[in-house]
């Protein structure tokens, strides 16, 4: 673990050990964590996604966040993908591999004490409400953006965590799959925000800065000390 001093954070790089594998992450832990925040992505090279390091960066700015950007796939397993992207496309194999990381977070002794949160775009935006239905007691927060939710309904059902979905106001397929799984998670701490003008990347002007705004209000709320008044955001009626 190395430390930070200009920014007073612990930047560790780990080699997490799952069977006869090991995932490469990042771990990024401010002074004030009370939170984690688990950035996944269907991969081997997210931990230098300019994307997700910036989100990351900007979710530890608001304060009592930390981050873990993890590869869910080995290098190995890119490179297969690379002729049949067969491990980046599947929710339940993604799934898997986030809820061994979150296991591993809570075996840490640097990690254990923290509440843990997700963040999954696309293919891995599925996979994390996959893998908050398997750990309904254990994630507390999470954040879907573009994510693919063609999920049973059941599955759906045991997703505990405080939801939000983030889409593209010009993504319309993404805003009707949204919308309907939406309907089957049943916690009331659901929210499906909509950034007008955005497409499924948020490559547009201002479009990520605003995934960026709307995620730290989100894990900030539900991951760091409680707030005596309900979370103000921009709803979009159900």
């Amino acid at each position: 673990m190395t430390r930070n001093f200009l920014y007073d954070v612990e930047e560790k790089l780990v080699s997490v050990k799952l069977g006869s594998i090991s995932l490469q992450a990042e771990i990024v832990l401010p002074e004030d964590s009370q939170g984690i925040v688990i950035f996944a992505h269907g991969s081997a090279s997210s931990c230098y996604n300019t994307r997700n390091r910036y989100l990351a960066h900007i979710l530890r700015q608001s304060g009592g966040l930390a981050t873990i950007l993890v590869d869910l796939l080995t290098k190995e397993e890119e490179a297969i993908d690379l002729r049949t992207a067969h491990f980046r496309n599947s929710i339940t194999f993604l799934a898997t591999r986030l809820v061994c990381i979150t296991d591993w977070l809570i075996d840490n002794s640097i990690t254990n004490n923290l509440k843990i949160g997700y963040f999954g775009d696309c293919v891995a935006g599925g996979a994390a409400l996959l893998a908050a239905a398997q750990r309904p007691t254990v994630v507390e927060a999470l954040v879907s953006r573009s994510g693919e939710t063609y999920l049973e309904s059941k599955v759906l059902s045991y997703v505990q965590a405080p939801t939000l979905m983030i889409v593209g106001g010009c993504d319309i397929s993404a805003i009707t799959v949204s919308e309907d799984a939406m309907t089957k998670i049943q916690t009331p701490k659901k929210q499906l925000e909509v950034i007008p003008g955005a497409t499924y990347q948020f490559q547009e002007p201002g479009a990520l800065d605003e995934v960026a705004r709307l995620a730290s209000c989100w894990f900030k709320h539900y991951l760091t000390s409680p707030h005596k008044q309900d979370l103000h955001l921009h709803a979009m009626s159900l």
